[in-house]
């Protein structure tokens, strides 16, 4: 008995799990800009145009959590940091949560619920076009974001989920054209957010060229068949 009990292995001890134990607080972070929008909307602090202020600090909002989303691939790539793609999913998930806020608020305050004038808008207005476009891009990807979509749909999860470099494109675009012609002052900060979705673009472009590679590679040869006939 007693060499029984000598020979008996230690328990084993849950290992604790850092990533899960900050996601509360990255949460708590990405809730952070619209409490503070709504204090400042409280307060009156949004200054002599509160609508603008309100549809600008929800969209940027939305296009940093965007580009944050993008940026996890390049960044487990430069740096091995292979954990943080398991914040991937929640800040994609609060982009189009902004994006949602966005739009609804340039629905029900600037168009006043007249959301019939929407289709007029998007047929006249090319940054509204594009805007309206990321979002509804954005909702599949939100509907499929579970384990158990992922596990369903199988390789058709990642093609779909690669709607998201459109979504970004679109998203960066519906800024830069939002902002009036000849204001260098406002156009530099839509173009800077271009610029870095460019830079986290070309950053994915070697593992495209090599998964491309490795495709062809794979790919069986065309097998030709030999058709007997009469001479």
């Amino acid at each position: 008995m007693r060499e029984a009990a000598a020979t008996r292995a230690p328990p084993v001890r849950a290992r604790f799990d850092r990533i899960a134990a900050s996601k509360p607080l990255v949460f708590a972070l990405c809730l952070l800009p619209l409490a503070w929008l709504a204090w400042d909307t409280l307060h009156g602090r949004l200054g002599t145009d509160p609508v603008a202020r309100l549809e600008h600090r929800t969209g940027i909002w939305a296009l940093r959590l965007l580009l944050a989303t993008l940026a996890i691939t390049p960044l487990r790539l430069l740096t091995k940091w292979h954990w943080s793609t398991r914040y991937r999913r929640m800040l994609g998930l609060f982009a189009f949560f902004y994006a949602s806020v966005h739009l609804a608020i340039y629905l029900v305050i600037d168009l006043g619920g007249f959301w019939s004038q929407i289709f007029g808008e998007i047929a006249k207005k090319p940054y509204i076009t594009v805007g309206f476009a990321a979002w509804l891009m954005m909702i599949p990807l939100a509907v499929t974001s579970t384990k158990a979509m992922m596990r369903r749909l199988g390789p058709n999860w990642l093609r779909l989920h690669r709607l998201v470099y459109a979504i970004g494109l679109c998203g960066a675009l519906h800024f830069l054209w939002l902002v009036k012609s000849g204001n260098t002052i406002a156009v530099r900060e839509p173009v800077i957010y271009l610029a870095v979705l460019l830079a986290l673009l070309a950053l994915r472009v070697p593992g495209w060229l090599r998964r491309w590679r490795s495709a062809d590679v794979r790919r069986p040869a065309p097998t030709k068949t030999l058709r007997s006939g009469k001479a």
